[in-house]
């Protein structure tokens, strides 16, 4: 789960002409910018569009799809697959063609090898590794093939046509700015603010709680102590330990992972501690119907969705199709885009519900 920073378009030749992108878009809904190329009520983009107009969700060129990720052993990866799967389906014209999941680097290149070899028309690589994947996607362009890149970025442009992912900073933005506001509403004046990351040496770890510590700035708030968790519900059960046990009064929690955040709440519970609020990340379906249920701590998620992925399948049908999308006047999909990190309260958690994943 890995942050974008804004890049160039690039071009290359390919057999089905020439990639190129455009502008980074930053966008909650992509699924429904992805249908088509002109405006009904204006005739001259239509025009420019030519044979590329109309509806795109309708059937065109019969396109196969390849896809790989790594092995769904987290709630969150787990349902970068699902998503895949599922709007893949959706499409009478795509074959999808996955191939064995692994977390072994070795093994997913040569996974993707093996799509190279069986000429894909496009590939969606969410890589174990970005910078250890990149010189197997960059064969697949060199190839001819489009590469979308999910979520970890390869480092060198080069090695994909389009990335699509999430906004790690931004996930820190919407959970600092939820508790601050709160925190600057109910009056606390030194609130004590605990944080729980992932994994502490990771980039995208650092560029959350960087976003974390920028909105809370805004509200002359810090974070009092933080400590990483390693996605995993085992150590955010014992991290949450030792933070209760060495805090005894707190005002605000953000977790950064709400598969880890299963032992986290579990902790909780288990101390009987309710003097302060807590906010998730990820957009966890357990961790929704914790807020919706209200009664304890949790009160509101803040988004990072691996319905990316459908979102991906989307784009890589229209590039390997030569289509764009049709909010957008250009007639090539982007070369990169950052889906929104929103945030998930009682009032709003029946509408994201349904895009919540299973930890």
């Amino acid at each position: 789960m890995r942050d974008q920073s804004p890049r160039q378009a690039n071009t290359r030749p390919t057999r089905r002409g020439v990639l190129f992108g455009g502008a980074v878009v930053a966008a909650g809904g992509l699924a429904a910018a992805c249908t088509g190329n002109s405006e009904k009520d204006d005739p001259a983009p239509a025009a420019q569009a030519g044979s590329l107009a109309g509806d795109n969700d309708k059937p065109g060129k019969q396109v196969t799809v390849g896809f790989s990720a790594p092995a769904a052993d987290h709630g969150w990866i787990a349902a970068i697959a699902k998503n895949a799967e599922a709007q893949a389906k959706k499409y009478k014209d795509v074959t999808f063609k996955p191939v064995e999941p692994t977390n072994d680097i070795n093994q997913q290149i040569s996974a993707v090898e093996s799509l190279i070899r069986a000429k894909v028309d496009v590939l969606v690589i969410l890589p174990n590794d970005g910078e250890q994947l990149n010189q197997v996607a960059r064969k697949a362009m060199d190839a001819g093939i489009p590469v979308v890149n999910l979520d970890r970025v390869f480092p060198d442009k080069l090695s994909y046509r389009t990335w699509v992912g999430g906004d790690n900073y931004g996930m820190g933005v919407s959970a600092g700015h939820y508790i601050g506001k709160k925190l600057k509403d109910k009056g606390v004046s030194k609130p004590v603010i605990l944080e729980i990351q992932g994994i502490a040496t990771l980039p995208l770890t650092q560029d959350r709680s960087k976003g974390f510590a920028d909105a809370l700035k805004s509200y002359g708030f810090s974070v009092t102590a933080k400590q990483d968790a390693k996605f995993t519900v085992e150590s955010g059960n014992q991290v949450a330990s030792n933070l209760l046990q060495a805090h005894k009064k707190i005002d605000a929690l953000w977790n950064h992972d709400d598969d880890q955040g299963v032992g986290v709440l579990a902790a909780i519970k288990q101390s009987g501690r309710k003097e302060f609020f807590m906010v998730g990340g990820a957009g966890s379906a357990n961790a929704m119907r914790e807020i919706k249920a209200g009664g304890g701590v949790l009160e509101a998620t803040v988004t990072y969705p691996p319905t990316m992925a459908a979102s991906a399948i989307k784009l890589g049908r229209l590039i390997a199709q030569g289509k764009g999308m049709t909010d957008l006047v250009e007639l090539q999909v982007p070369q990169s885009i950052t889906l929104a990190s929103e945030t998930v309260t009682k009032d709003n958690v029946d509408t994201y519900m349904p895009l919540g994943f299973e930890s």
